[in-house]
């Protein structure tokens, strides 16, 4: 089911594309008219950061009459560079790959031990970053949109017995009958048609990966997707420019997917009440004594220079700029004595969502295809195996070559959880995790994947991931806790300690939820936001 295309929401879009083109910096509807809207020094509300959570309170503030302005770290992807392309291929990057670079930094290390993937680029703000924690890194995306411009686009909703065991203050039939719905039409998640997934080649590697699960008596599922199933065999028949049929992925998707730029941001602009500010940084929010909040804030080139601070007021603050911006901008404030009362449960209950990656070398007869889609559209569900839960992604790695490869993202149930601690000399953040924090989510998807290996007769690879690693335990795409629900702020996100504060973000989400968290995250905002947008004052 796809989003409603109304008048408004085409709006949105057309102000989208004028700015983008146009080089803006701040995007409005005034901004389809060619005319970029002024900078502003106050605004009713204010949303930092423009991914899921953020895009649903941009929507729902912007529906309900309120001014706002969001702001967001990165840039608008919606231009073509020299090439023709807003993104680059996952095989081809450049400096639109990375948040100022000097190199690559993809899940992959090596093929065959040789240092083939990575490639040295110019230093730029790219649409994908890898935040180094020392023992752990998080894949984050920056840009208009967020993390949708740069994930695999997997939507499962969780298992609801899981939900409500990690989100128990949560009421479980107002979730899967009102919210996941709606955030699933509003998203734009679709299913992928079972004939043309046992008959594309584009499939062969999910194919080969259910062989090899089936023959271990395991069970596999399709999964839905917000990249658009009819498009990809429209690009499959030649009909369409190609996208997640030409290794488009991690850097971006030039065709084909719905992400939030596209859904809730478009139709956000074309309610006439929202603005986007791009390339702009919060560093600080402190509390003035008539009860605004007051951000500050700056704004850089894309040399990365700081080109303007300035301060933006409001007297609704909704944080989401993700699991670490959102955390970090509350843990400042919190120790810097700019908003003392908050909690002292912010920057706890942070986890990796069990994730942990793998990969195994099939025998010759086992093809998985020179041509490989992007997006995953199978997954090996143990989940219900109380003794070793585990949901596995089985992911493409398109290389344009036949390189016998099964690649798998496991989410597992690894119960270690990171704290987040104010660094004084930094002015940062510091995640406290240890490599051994991440052995349960190894050892769990290690059994899972041992079992096919012994009943196919395979092994792992050893030379994609680094010092002959088997399982990639050392980074994570779905970063969630550092502001749970129910801990460090109310049961719909309010911040403990202080009123028209919220947080709408994974950073609510005590750190697992089982299965690719995007969906969850949205219908979390959208029922958080409709309470608080019946119950507090504007």
């Amino acid at each position: 089911m796809t989003p409603q295309l109304t008048r408004r929401h085409l709006l949105g879009l057309g102000a989208l594309q004028t700015a983008a083109a146009l080089g803006f910096t701040r995007v409005g509807l005034s901004a389809a008219t060619a005319a970029e809207p002024p900078a502003v020094d106050y605004a009713p509300a204010v949303v930092v950061g423009s991914g899921y959570g953020a895009a649903v309170a941009a929507l729902r503030l912007g529906q309900a009459g309120v001014r706002t302005v969001v702001v967001e770290m990165g840039r608008l992807w919606d231009t073509a560079g020299a090439d023709g392309r807003i993104f680059p291929a996952t095989t081809a990057p450049d400096q639109r790959a990375m948040w100022f670079r000097n190199r690559t930094e993809a899940p992959l290390a090596t093929f065959l031990w040789l240092d083939v993937v990575n490639r040295n680029i110019s230093p730029y703000p790219g649409v994908l970053d890898r935040v180094n924690y020392g023992d752990m890194s998080v894949y984050v995306g920056r840009g208009v949109g967020g993390g949708s411009l740069v994930n695999g686009g997997m939507s499962p909703t969780p298992r609801r017995s899981y939900f409500s065991e990690v989100l128990p203050t949560v009421d479980a039939d107002e979730m899967y009958g009102t919210y996941f719905p709606r955030a699933r039409q509003m998203l734009g998640v679709n299913d992928i048609d079972p004939g043309w997934f046992e008959s594309t080649e584009w499939y062969r590697f999910a194919r080969v990966s259910r062989k090899h699960a089936q023959n271990t008596g395991l069970r596999t599922v399709f999964v839905p997707n917000v990249y658009d199933f009819g498009y990809m065999q429209r690009e499959a028949a030649g009909q369409v420019p190609r996208s997640a049929l030409a290794a488009e992925v991690i850097y971006g998707n030039n065709h084909g997917k719905k992400s939030v730029d596209k859904t809730y941001l478009a139709a956000a602009l074309g309610t006439g009440n929202v603005t986007i500010e791009t390339l702009q940084r919060v560093v600080a929010v402190r509390r003035e004594p008539d009860g605004r909040y007051v951000l500050t804030v700056r704004r850089i080139d894309v040399t990365g220079r700081v080109v303007e601070t300035r301060e933006l007021a409001c007297r609704q603050l909704f944080l989401g700029a993700g699991s670490l911006g959102t955390t970090e901008i509350l843990l400042r404030a919190r120790e810097t004595g700019a908003l003392p009362a908050l909690s002292p449960e912010v920057g706890t209950g942070w986890g990796t969502n069990g994730n942990v990656m793998t990969a195994r070398a099939n025998h010759l007869w086992d093809t998985v295809g020179a041509n490989q889609a992007t997006m995953p559209a199978l997954g090996i569900d143990d989940w219900d195996n109380a003794a070793n839960p585990v949901f596995a992604e089985i992911a493409p790695l398109p290389m344009g070559i036949e390189h016998w490869v099964s690649m798998y993202l496991a989410i597992t149930k690894n119960p270690e959880r990171g704290t987040f601690t104010y660094d004084a000399a930094t002015d940062s953040a510091r995640l406290n995790w240890h490599i051994s924090q991440n052995q349960p989510a190894v050892a769990a998807a290690k059994r899972l994947f041992d079992r096919v290996n012994r009943a196919n007769f395979t092994i792992y690879r050893y030379d994609l991931f680094g010092d002959n690693k088997a399982f990639a335990d050392t980074f994570t795409y779905h970063p969630l806790g550092g502001c749970v629900l129910g801990r460090a702020t109310d049961d719909f996100g309010r911040a403990k300690g202080y009123s028209g504060l919220y947080v709408v973000d994974g950073s609510l989400v005590p750190g697992s939820l089982g299965v690719n968290p995007f969906v969850t995250i949205t219908a979390l905002a959208e029922r958080n936001m409709a309470r608080i947008l019946a119950e507090d004052p504007r």
